[in-house]
């Protein structure tokens, strides 16, 4: 069975970076060798040089994007963590609906813009769309756009067909929630189209410039950064501050930390969560 060299570790680890932006130390090597050998075996390459040549040379970027779904991290689960859904709930939603009443008036569809920005299989994003529903219940009265994006193409295509099997369930959605919010078939559960119809799914690399035509009142970016260089953690957070509007909101993993990245943010605390927030 073919191991990663020091030499073959040093061409992946840049490549991967320059793809998707992960920095992988050199203790490492395993997570090539795990993720990348069924990728080696599929297009029978006899070692881990042969497959990086394949790969550099595949002008389609079919091989490049099977290293980026393999390579990228997909643990997620609905409600992870369920503190940042707990803000929403009882914080977040609650004082954006009363600033865009004062705003507004009462008159028309308070607009709630919200951005998933490592949404992975989607579990964040269909959670997040459960809280506005349990909370708001008559949806029509509000105009919600909630977009997911990820790196993985995937991931992004399994968020958007919004199918689970049991243990993806199993992993933080309740039964009450289950029944009301997913249909069942012979393959799994699949989210129902009231909850579906809230959310657009897209592909998106964070490490590229980027720009939306509205800013965006939530933006969700947890436990994504932590796999980034100092330098790239400040260039997301500072583009992530473009896109958030003057009274939004940031929320970041509960072990994250944008401490000296970025100025321009600055946090604020609820109860045990941590939000960030444009300083005035």
């Amino acid at each position: 069975m073919a191991t990663v060299s020091a030499a073959e570790f040093s061409l992946w680890s840049h490549y991967i970076h320059s793809i998707c932006g992960i920095q992988l130390d050199s203790s490492k090597g395993y997570l090539i060798e795990t993720r990348l050998r069924p990728l080696m075996q599929e297009t029978g390459c006899a070692n881990f040089t042969d497959l990086y040549n394949k790969v550099k040379v595949d002008f389609t970027n079919g091989s490049r994007k099977k290293v980026i779904d393999a390579i990228t991290t997909r643990e997620t689960s609905f409600f992870r963590d369920i503190s940042p859904f707990e803000l929403l709930q009882h914080k977040i939603i609650p004082d954006l609906i009363d600033q865009r009443t004062k705003s507004m008036g009462n008159g028309r569809r308070l607009p709630i813009r919200i951005w998933s920005a490592a949404c992975s299989t989607g579990q964040e994003v269909y959670s997040t769309a459960i809280v506005l529903k349990d909370l708001l219940v008559d949806l029509t009265r509000y105009d919600i756009r909630i977009l997911g994006t990820d790196i993985s193409d995937k991931a992004i295509a399994q968020a958007s067909y919004g199918r689970y099997s049991k243990l993806e369930m199993d992993r933080g959605m309740s039964a009450q929630r289950m029944s009301r919010y997913f249909q069942q078939d012979k393959e799994g559960w699949r989210i129902r189209d009231e909850i579906r119809a809230l959310a657009l799914f897209k592909p998106m690399n964070l490490l590229e410039p980027f720009a939306f035509p509205q800013k965006f009142d939530i933006i969700f970016c947890r436990n994504v950064a932590i796999y980034f260089s100092e330098q790239d953690k400040t260039q997301l957070f500072r583009a992530l501050s473009k896109a958030l509007a003057p009274d939004g909101y940031l929320i970041i993993g509960s072990t994250e930390s944008i401490a000296g990245l970025c100025p321009e943010l600055e946090p604020k605390r609820y109860l045990r969560s941590v939000f960030y927030q444009l300083k005035p």
